[in-house]
């Protein structure tokens, strides 16, 4: 089971406008490896679907845990994820400024460290 991918796409018109991918990490771990929302789209509780999903499927894997990265810059998605339910579980420091060449910014603020979040799944 591990290594084993899953996505899903929310789909409006034959247009893809939401997408999320999970991997098994560990035999009990389920990771949201990316999730997205087109920009038109978001603050329509599509992010919020997507995660319900990824709860679900990592669920019916008989993951204990699911976690998520983000950048410290991502503010609406670290307040989504803690929504959701997700607690910060550490900081990756330098991990954007290490693993990319180019700068990144969001917010006005530079993208430099990875936020770990996880949260436990009750059966």
């Amino acid at each position: 089971m591990i290594g084993r991918w899953e996505f899903a796409c929310v789909l409006r018109k034959n247009e893809t406008i939401g997408v999320v991918v999970l991997k098994a990490i560990h035999p009990e771990t389920v990771e949201i490896v990316n999730i997205a929302v087109r920009e038109d789209f978001q603050g329509k509780g599509i992010g919020k679907k997507l995660i319900q999903y990824a709860i679900d499927k990592a669920k019916d894997q008989k993951a204990k845990t699911l976690v998520i990265g983000t950048g410290n810059s991502s503010i609406y998605q670290l307040l989504l994820y803690q929504k959701c339910g997700f607690r910060i579980t550490g900081i990756e420091r330098d991990y954007f400024t290490r693993e990319y060449d180019q700068e990144i910014y969001e917010n006005g603020i530079q993208c430099r460290d990875m936020i770990r979040l996880s949260m436990e799944l009750m059966s």
